[in-house]
């Protein structure tokens, strides 16, 4: 059996964040079609962020789901929170997330609370600065998700040990 084969046996939860009529004013007069953003994560730190676009919204559906498949990305997670504060930028967007204590929940909006919960995260507090547009918001999620590091993989990188990290 091929890699590609194992890799489509996982099961993954699958969100749609958006789904966006637009047109193309041509000079024949407009065109209509369909632009999907779709989310998909395993809910034990991996996820990824798909857009798709075609004439027709099943279309656009199934090009952003796999798109989002193929755009998977590990996240690093301490228990049912983040390691560390973070900031995540995309364009006009700025999240700030934070770890919280169990029990807290997902203190989130809009598509950062989708994204959250197909990673896996039951406890985080989260903030949006700036423009709340869900495409920027999503990708603002992903680019601070994917730059969250564990005390123990910053120890490796430095070489040095988790104690002197921490301390």
């Amino acid at each position: 059996m091929s890699k590609l084969a194992n890799r489509e046996e996982k099961q993954y939860q699958e969100k749609l964040l958006k789904i966006s009529r637009v047109s193309k004013t041509t000079k024949g007069g407009r065109t209509i079609s369909f632009s999907v953003l779709a989310a998909v994560g395993d809910g034990e730190g991996r996820v990824g962020l798909g857009l798709g676009k075609a004439n027709g919204v099943p279309d656009a559906i199934r090009k952003a789901l796999s798109s989002a498949k193929k755009n998977l990305v590990d996240v690093s997670l301490k228990g049912s929170t983040i390691p560390h504060e973070i900031e995540g930028k995309w364009g006009a967007t700025t999240l700030w997330m934070a770890p919280a204590y169990e029990g807290t929940g997902v203190i989130a909006g809009s598509a950062t609370r989708e994204i959250l919960e197909l990673v896996g995260v039951h406890d985080i507090l989260t903030k949006i600065k700036g423009s709340r547009n869900k495409h920027n918001v999503a990708r603002a999620t992903i680019e601070a998700l994917k730059s969250l590091r564990t005390a123990e993989q910053i120890a490796a990188l430095r070489g040095k040990e988790v104690k002197d990290i921490l301390s």
